[in-house]
């Protein structure tokens, strides 16, 4: 008989390699995407929708996942959904018209759903004082976006991109069945029987819900929209070719990713609110930094006209994104820790609301990427939306709670 310690390491340990193999497939359109554009002829709003449609669908799913984690125990339902996206993802590899891409995607983009799941099912094994650290390391996961950058681009470049989707689906499979047999339940996790999902749906006309849903279409959405678009910026930005694009473009997603286990180590030290303010202010500095475009001007001087440019290097640009990313790890686990700490017997509704507000976000903001560049001819035009998105989240938070709680110790997050 497993002691109680060991069941957690092996839970955590299992959930953490599945969510990342979920998001690796998840993210998959940020590599193969290039190369179907090309293929298909597509413009850049089109290529933002082509890459965001998979988190439509794993955000919308989120709400019910989380409530069927909650009423059936989460093994039983993350097993059954990673399950679910085996064949369509690796139908993806016969596809030839941009609406068998779309509506492939679709339904490949069940997979982001698992983070519901999987996070309601871990925090639920885990004792308050832990919970913080031991989301971060299972959101940790979402590094699987990052792995993708890593993986896909060889693939590509040595078989071409029909070969990921063939290969991810026997990937999928391959957890599903590791984790089914490496995982356990507990049956007093679920909620009474006699508890109905409209009950359950009850906790989500409380107005915090709502503040920790924009926070979250920030740290996570803002997150899934730039890895998805990074390995696309780094090609038309400075004229690097898929692979190199893509392993600047993991510096961002890397520890995005792996960083947040320390996140939470974070949040259960000093408290959600003053990790996710300063998480907003970090993000918020580099954002305006970023979004400011190569620029070429000219002067009248004494000795005649100078001209200098203003341009951020792509060693520059990389650095800052590396910030950015690390922020928004911090982000996504402070976030989940107010919820894990407010609402402890509603986890899976909670966070399948949150999750589908950080969602929506990763899937509105690529397309919007995409539609600002055809409209403004700025690549840059990106990091400026994200700039605003921030100012929005900075302010909502000043407002709410700022004024009420200490920016340094615990507070009350």
């Amino acid at each position: 008989m497993a002691s109680l310690k060991m069941k957690q390491g092996i839970v955590l340990t299992s959930s953490t390699i599945s969510f990342t193999v979920c998001f690796m497939i998840w993210m998959m359109f940020a590599v193969i995407g290039i190369p179907i554009k090309e293929q298909l002829g597509l413009n850049e709003t089109q290529f933002g929708l082509l890459a965001a449609t998979p988190v439509l669908t794993g955000s919308l799913t989120r709400l019910p996942l989380g409530l069927l984690a909650d009423k059936f125990g989460g093994r039983i339902v993350l097993f059954l959904l990673m399950l679910s996206t085996v064949i369509p993802i690796y139908c993806l590899s016969l596809a030839t018209e941009f609406w068998h891409f779309i509506v492939l995607g679709l339904f490949v983009g069940l997979a982001g759903g698992s983070f519901s799941v999987g996070i309601a099912y871990v925090a639920k094994w885990f004792e308050k004082k832990n919970q913080g650290f031991a989301m971060g390391i299972f959101g940790a996961g979402n590094a699987g976006s990052a792995l993708t950058k890593l993986i896909a681009p060889s693939i590509v470049v040595a078989f071409g991109w029909q070969m990921v989707p063939t290969t991810y689906a026997v990937i999928m499979l391959i957890t599903a069945i590791l984790f089914w047999f490496f995982s356990y339940e507990d049956k007093s996790h679920r909620v009474s029987s006699d508890v109905t999902f409209a009950d359950q749906l009850k906790v989500l006309k409380d107005p915090q819900v709502w503040r920790y849903c924009q926070y979250y279409s920030f740290v996570f959405g803002g997150y899934v929209a730039l890895a998805l678009w990074m390995t696309k910026y780094y090609i038309g930005e400075y004229g690097f070719d898929l692979k190199t694009a893509a392993l600047l473009a993991a510096c961002f997603s890397l520890p995005g990713g792996v960083l947040r286990a320390l996140g939470g180590w974070f949040s259960d030290k000093y408290g959600a609110h003053s990790v996710t303010w300063w998480v907003m202010w970090v993000c918020w500095i580099c954002l305006f930094l970023m979004s400011y475009p190569q620029t070429e001007f000219t002067i009248k001087t004494i000795e005649g006209p100078k001209t200098f440019d203003i341009a951020l290097s792509p060693t520059m640009f990389t650095v800052l994104l590396f910030i950015v990313g690390v922020a928004m790890a911090f982000g996504k686990a402070s976030v989940y820790k107010y919820i894990a700490d407010d609402y402890p017997d509603n986890m899976g509704a909670v966070s399948g609301i949150v999750g589908l507000a950080g969602g929506l976000g990763g899937f509105v903001l690529p397309i919007m990427f995409g539609a600002l560049l055809d409209l403004t001819a700025v690549r840059s035009s990106a990091f400026m939306l994200m700039f605003g998105v921030t100012w929005v989240s900075l302010i909502w938070m000043y407002v709410i709670e700022v004024r009420k709680t200490p920016i340094m110790g615990p507070g009350t997050g």
